[in-house]
């Protein structure tokens, strides 16, 4: 069976989940390609040999992370330029957010209706929780245990989606139109990328320009950072900085800066918002993972 998985992260959350289930597959001899959109969508077509991949597969995957409960403009203009296939395809979405709230159901409608018109049918669609790049840092004890509740997950729903069983996240009432006021992130978030800037922190070193998906960062010949309307609000360039020198703008004081080692600590560590905030639903979330995962193993 042929395999085409594509994906859009922000910081790597995404894409650890795109990896995990390209290995399942891999394992079990199928033939996987997994490529990443960023800088696809900045093309007028995709790549003829991509195209021609996607069009041939046996299953198409597309996974992205959580903006306000909506896809990502970049994967929403992907989509667009995906082919318009003669037959329907089998397709799966995956997706990841910071917290496992069911509003996080509704961010597939209108990437779903995108594909419908292409004639991918969207069969199976999977969410996991992942840390935050925004608002506030997991500790390194709950970043670990979300990405090993999601790697555990993963082969479970590889397995039923190729076992043909049919996984579509139950919507919310009102779901589209909450989705479509919550775009207003797009253009916000345009608008608060032009107020990002540099501190005297910064070395120069020039990752923040090559890795920004939108390409809307850029140095001038006197030294100066430019940042203009094209930004996608992915915290790429404030949370990979090695110096923590990019301020976000109005959201400067949520800013979540250095990668997870997704690795668990020798000693506990104090759970700061985990406590606080939606700690009825993190805990559901894991319970009822574990359960599934029990379940399947018996």
């Amino acid at each position: 069976m042929k395999t085409v998985i594509c994906y859009f992260s922000g910081t790597g959350n995404t894409r650890k989940v795109a990896e995990g289930f390209a290995s399942i597959f891999t394992e079990r001899g199928d033939e996987v390609l997994t490529v990443s959109v960023d800088g696809l969508t900045l093309c007028k077509k995709l790549p003829d040999n991509l195209i021609k991949q996607i069009s041939d597969c046996d299953l198409f995957g597309l996974g992205y992370p959580i903006y306000a409960f909506n896809a990502p403009p970049i994967v929403l203009q992907f989509a667009k330029r995906l082919p318009r296939l003669t037959k329907n395809k089998r397709t799966f979405i995956f997706n990841s957010s910071g917290e496992p709230l069911k509003l996080n159901n509704i961010s597939s409608l209108k990437l779903c209706g995108i594909l419908k018109r292409r004639r991918f049918d969207v069969t199976n669609e999977y969410h996991y929780c992942m840390p935050y790049n925004i608002m506030f840092r997991h500790s390194d004890e709950m970043a670990c245990k979300m990405w090993e509740t999601a790697r555990r997950l993963i082969p479970l729903d590889a397995k039923n989606m190729l076992n043909g069983e049919k996984h579509l996240l139950k919507r919310v009432r009102c779901g589209a139109l909450i989705a479509w006021v919550m775009r207003c992130q797009q253009w916000g978030g345009q608008l608060n990328g032009r107020m990002y800037s540099v501190s005297k922190d910064c070395i120069r070193c020039g990752k923040c320009v090559n890795d920004c998906p939108s390409h809307n960062i850029r140095i001038t010949k006197k030294g100066k950072f430019k940042f203009g309307g094209k930004c996608l609000m992915c915290m790429r360039c404030a949370h990979l900085c090695p110096r923590n020198a990019i301020r976000i703008g109005l959201f400067n004081g949520w800013k979540v800066n250095g990668p997870y080692s997704f690795i668990a600590p020798k000693t506990e560590e104090e759970k700061q918002h985990y406590n606080r905030l939606l700690t009825k639903a993190y805990e559901q979330y894991f319970a009822e993972a574990e359960q599934r995962i029990n379940n399947e193993a018996q």
